[in-house]
């Protein structure tokens, strides 16, 4: 029975695999006969490629949606590696080159070697370096070696040097570029219609013209240290990195500012398209397997209207005070800062430059004396001079050294351990709110007796002073002077640190950024441009506008007001007085006049407003200014344009903002 049973498995697995046998019998027969064809031509295909399609990438602009860095389409050329493989590259390239010389435009050449007869090595010691290693030359070769080299590696014996030149520019570029099917390569970027049709009209295989979106900025002169700049993939770049990441030899990347720090959300995502070729590299087909996906759109604090009036006053306010008996000035910054979240409302440099002809003009700002390229509200540092005193009143407030009612009595010199120290006047007998609006030195230096070098600085530091802002972009960190500083720190060091002088050196956020920590009860903000991401089409929020803490300070109550009423005033019978005690609203603000050893002094001046309930913070700086009552005006600017202008602000007097 057991063997009957065995039998039937048996008899009924071979009868399934009968069946199967029979099926694919079918299936190949029929696949070899009636699909012979199609499968045929299948085996003739030797590969496939992917080609990444381009994405847009996103826009940047200000906090109410104003553009500031949009884009537009632009007409490229591009050599096509998928139809141009079999074409004579170097006939091509001479026909292309003609046309765009004759329409006055440039095209992509990164040889290292000039264009003059006989050659010479350009100016870029790596370049030169790794156009020898790709030829296989040694170190000590000649440019009309290399010269020499590229002629017989691009086949152009039969052409003039000029011509030469031309091609074996583009050609090492495009090899440098890793030109191929998955890498096309832009010859020419935004060409004029009229050369982008007679292109069209040549139809020359592999020779393309893409619409492509490019960066416009719709004022060139309005924040370009903040929004910052983007450019071509270096070789020096960390290249393998970036091809992991999706990008291109020929992608732009973000190279400075916010375009720098938001790229990974500018950038957008590439598409892809698989390109099929047969063994004759005759393309088969090409399919888009996916779309590009445009980058995110970023919302910054920046008011535009607010930023406008920011530069246009501080250059004027530059210019007016250059070559005055007490001030030399051509250089300055200015910060605003809304106190409750840290938003940079506005952020100015003077000098300055134009984003659109930014390239052109690289080498001209590079070698100008006042380096418009530096971003001095963010990277300046300088001594804070007076405007340090509020600090230090803080931190004897709160250690319980001193009280609202307490009275110093200025002679004019301190004296202590067995050193003197002058104040700028005879004060008398004065508190610490009249030695804020008097800026009593003498006061001060009581208090640096009495506070040390370590407890003042533990202080400076809740308020961010010599740390970083947390801000998006590059910025210094500025410094607090003590004995990390120098090699010896004595008493006398302390005394004058006391007054925002010695090592002490910070940058304008920073001043605006510790102004602000105090006025809004005592937390302090990571400062930020970013107020928030959004999708290209704005309808998803990628990254809201929660403001990060850094710090509580745990500043008493009574210790703030006391500061508050102390910068009041300020404005009200002090330094300042001139121009704030008939203002509409109340401004609390230190006036400061930092000395320095290479010229005259620094003008420094911060301020918020409104007394009773901030909303904004102000620093400025001007370099070799004088004084920092001479500040004044310039800050009163910025807070007339927040407070009381309606509509959007244009200076109808027009001056050079951009360069002294």
């Amino acid at each position: 029975m057991k063997k009957k049973r065995i039998f039937k498995r048996l008899a009924v697995i071979s009868g399934i695999m009968a069946l199967v046998m029979l099926v694919y019998t079918v299936k190949f027969g029929y696949m070899q006969l009636a699909q012979a064809d199609y499968y045929r031509s299948l085996s003739d295909t030797t590969y496939s490629q992917k080609v990444s399609i381009k994405a847009a990438r996103g826009e940047i602009l200000d906090r109410y949606g104003r553009p500031l860095a949009q884009n537009r389409q632009a007409q490229n050329i591009v050599l096509n590696a998928i139809y141009l493989k079999n074409a004579d590259i170097n006939t091509t390239l001479l026909t292309i080159i003609n046309l765009l010389k004759s329409s006055g435009q440039s095209w992509k050449d990164e040889l290292p070697l000039t264009t003059n007869n006989p050659v010479q090595y350009g100016t870029n010691l790596s370049e030169i370096a790794d156009m020898q290693e790709y030829l296989g030359l040694n170190d000590y070769a000649t440019a009309q070696n290399c010269y020499d080299a590229l002629v017989q590696k691009y086949g152009l014996a039969r052409y003039s040097f000029e011509e030469q030149r031309n091609i074996m520019g583009i050609r090492y570029t495009m090899d440098a570029r890793d030109f191929s099917i998955a890498n096309p390569f832009t010859l020419a970027e935004d060409v004029s219609d009229a050369t982008a049709l007679k292109i069209k009209e040549l139809n020359i295989p592999g020779v393309q013209v893409d619409i492509v979106p490019v960066r416009e900025y719709i004022e060139i002169d309005i924040a370009p240290h903040i929004i910052g700049t983007i450019g071509p993939i270096y070789a020096e770049d960390d290249l393998e990195t970036l091809k992991q990441k999706g990008y291109s030899y020929d992608d732009k990347i973000g190279r400075s500012g916010i375009e720098q720090a938001m790229e990974e959300y500018l950038r957008g995502q590439p598409g892809v398209q698989r390109v099929t070729l047969d063994k004759n590299n005759n393309v088969v087909s090409v399919v888009t397997e996916s779309e590009p996906v445009a980058g995110n759109t970023v919302m910054l604090t920046i008011d535009r209207d607010l930023q406008r009036v920011a530069q246009n006053a501080l250059a004027n306010m530059v210019n007016s005070l250059a070559g005055k008996e007490d001030s030399d000035s051509h250089a300055g910054a200015v910060v605003v800062l809304d106190v409750n979240n840290f938003e940079v409302l506005a952020a100015a440099t003077y000098p300055s430059y134009d984003m659109n002809t930014y390239k052109n003009n690289y080498s001209e700002l590079l070698q100008n004396e006042y380096n418009p390229l530096y971003n001095r509200a963010l990277q300046g540092v300088y001594p804070p001079g007076s405007t340090f005193k509020p600090a230090i009143a803080l931190a004897a407030l709160q250690e319980n050294i001193i009280t609202e009612q307490t009275i110093f009595n200025c002679v004019h010199t301190f004296r202590a351990n067995d050193m003197t120290f002058s104040c700028l006047g005879y004060h008398g007998k004065i508190n610490v709110l009249t030695a804020l609006a008097k800026s009593c030195n003498y006061f001060f230096f009581e208090l640096a007796d009495r506070l040390g070098i370590n407890t003042m600085n533990k202080y400076c530091q809740l308020m961010g002073l010599g740390l970083p802002t947390g801000i998006e972009i590059t910025e210094s960190s500025g410094m607090l002077a003590g004995p990390s500083t120098r090699s010896s720190w004595n008493y006398g060091d302390t005394i004058q640190a006391a007054i925002g002088q010695s090592d002490n050196v910070f940058t304008p956020i920073q001043m605006a950024a510790y102004i602000s920590t105090i006025v809004n009860g005592g937390t302090r903000y990571s400062a930020h441009l970013v107020k928030e991401i959004k999708s290209y089409d704005m309808q998803k929020t990628v990254k809201d506008d929660t403001p990060t803490v850094l710090n509580e300070t745990g500043f008493r109550d009574d210790v703030i007001a006391t500061i508050k009423k102390g910068m009041l005033s300020v404005s009200l019978e002090g330094t300042a007085r001139s121009i704030f005690s008939n203002y509409p609203i109340e401004v609390g603000a230190k006036t400061g006049t930092a000395e320095i050893s290479n010229g005259l002094d620094h003008g420094v001046f911060i301020a918020f407003a409104p007394y009773d309930d901030p909303e904004i913070a102000v620093a400025a700086v001007i370099e070799n200014g004088g004084h920092g009552s001479s500040v004044a005006p310039l800050v009163k600017e910025i807070l007339d344009q927040y407070f009381f202008a309606e509509n959007e602000v244009y200076n109808d007097q027009q001056v050079n903002t951009l360069l002294p």
